[in-house]
């Protein structure tokens, strides 16, 4: 390509290059697309794939659960979700994220833990709500958000912290167990939010390719496998009971 073609491409995209190389790409890459114009560049493409799908899990967990939470408020009922199944959810979601805080992997690899942590506690909290333990709801609270501050803390060594990333399979695939379980014992998945379910597991399985591309991590991509597989079997139990609500099984019966 004539270096004057590349002066006029480099001139034109300049405005955007601080936020392409800080967010997107590395700027070697931005040299590959914008100077070169190489747009089939292999090792490139992966990773502005996996930066794309990481940024916009981040911007779809901010509102993933959301469905579920206003489904509660709005029935004024926490009928089909265990408590148990949440608390198991927070101690996986918590664990990535003290991780990956610990392990100074970048944002885009693991941001949606943060927001994904912020809505499960409030359904945690909701679910107490509505069986009439508000008191019971806001000490679980409390107790969790001091055990966060600890953990993301210098006062936390690193063993701890892998233990806890360690422990994720187990705790996520009881935790949906547990709720699997509830679900077939009640023959409905209650206030459950299809949409949520449906979120959760495109978002985990799309965070097995950001998990290898970013952080190369491979404790982190198995407990991703883990969680999609499980969060599968509860969507799929979503589309099972599709037309079946607590109110019809209490009539049936």
């Amino acid at each position: 390509m004539a270096a004057s073609e590349k002066a006029v491409s480099a001139s034109f995209m300049e405005p955007f290059k601080d936020i392409l190389v800080n967010y997107l790409m590395p700027e070697k890459c931005y040299d590959e697309f914008f100077l070169n114009f190489n747009f089939l560049h292999v090792d490139c493409l992966k990773i502005i794939i996996s930066k794309g799908l990481g940024i916009g899990i981040i911007l779809g967990s901010v509102l993933v659960k959301l469905p579920q939470i206003l489904k509660v408020i709005g029935a004024k009922s926490a009928e089909g979700l265990s408590f148990k199944s949440v608390m198991l959810e927070l101690l996986a979601i918590t664990g990535t994220m003290a991780y990956s805080i610990a392990k100074s992997f970048p944002f885009s690899a693991w941001g949606e833990a943060l927001f994904l942590m912020l809505q499960t506690v409030t359904i945690g909290f909701l679910i107490q709500h509505y069986k009439g333990s508000t008191v019971k709801g806001l000490g679980f609270l409390v107790i969790y958000f001091c055990l966060v501050a600890v953990l993301i803390s210098p006062l936390t060594p690193m063993s701890v912290v892998t233990t806890m990333q360690a422990s994720n399979m187990p705790a996520i695939i009881f935790g949906r167990l547990i709720q699997a379980g509830t679900n077939y014992r009640n023959g409905h998945t209650g206030q459950l939010s299809a949409i949520s379910v449906f979120l959760l597991f495109g978002g985990s399985l799309a965070r097995i390719f950001t998990t290898v591309q970013e952080t190369g991590d491979s404790l982190m991509a198995l407990s991703y496998i883990i969680s999609s597989c499980c969060n599968g079997l509860i969507a799929a139990q979503v589309l099972y009971y599709w037309n079946v609500s607590p109110a019809v099984k209490k009539k049936a019966e």
